[in-house]
């Protein structure tokens, strides 16, 4: 009798968690998002060393102005690569477990996740006005990792490891003006990767 009430009170316990956190994150996300990343900062380094822009000693002409373009542009592909990785692993886990994607939670996950990355990505477009390159990739990393923390209690704990160390990364690389490139490859890309197979690993 004394069993059966246990395995009762778990089995309400692991609904209320699964209704109230998302549960449908997949490693596989984290590691497509890393790979996006590596990739995206191998091919950033690639385009510095094949020209004179230096991020922290950026000054406008036209040859560096075009190489700062390129870098934009690729970091916006970048991020929808990202993205596009995300929401196809996480759709095909949601339906594989029978979950629905879009829920409360789903809204809650988001809201909180968006706040520090909004308000980095307003304190980054400051940096870029003001052509503080050398602070853009410690600053996209500390933001990143305070959004995987914020939303932590909507999802699995363990995203609150990869947010701790996204921001120490950041803030070391804050201190290494010139390196910022290698930081953010770390944090976006192998950072990711191992966090993916961890995640996989551990929730299949």
């Amino acid at each position: 009798m004394n069993q059966k009430v246990s395995d009762d009170l778990a089995h309400i316990r692991n609904m209320m968690e699964r209704s109230s956190r998302f549960m449908s994150l997949s490693g596989l996300s984290g590691i497509g998002a890393g790979i996006v990343g590596l990739a995206t900062g191998c091919i950033a380094m690639y385009i510095l060393n094949g020209s004179n822009f230096s991020v922290e000693k950026y000054r406008p002409n036209v040859s560096t102005g075009i190489t700062l373009q390129l870098l934009i542009l690729l970091g916006i592909s970048a991020l929808l690569l990202a993205v596009f990785f995300g929401c196809f692993f996480t759709i095909r886990k949601s339906k594989k477990l029978g979950l629905q994607v879009w829920t409360s939670t789903t809204k809650k996950i988001l809201l909180q996740l968006a706040i520090p990355l909004v308000t980095g990505g307003v304190f980054v477009l400051a940096l870029l006005q003001y052509q503080l390159y050398g602070l853009v990739a410690g600053t996209t990393l500390v933001f990143y990792g305070l959004a995987l923390i914020n939303a932590e209690k909507y999802t699995f704990s363990d995203i609150k490891y990869l947010g701790y160390l996204e921001i120490l990364l950041g803030c070391l690389s804050l201190f290494f003006i010139g390196k910022g490139l290698l930081f953010w490859t770390l944090g976006f890309g192998v950072l990711h990767i191992v966090y993916g197979i961890i995640l996989y690993r551990k929730y299949k």
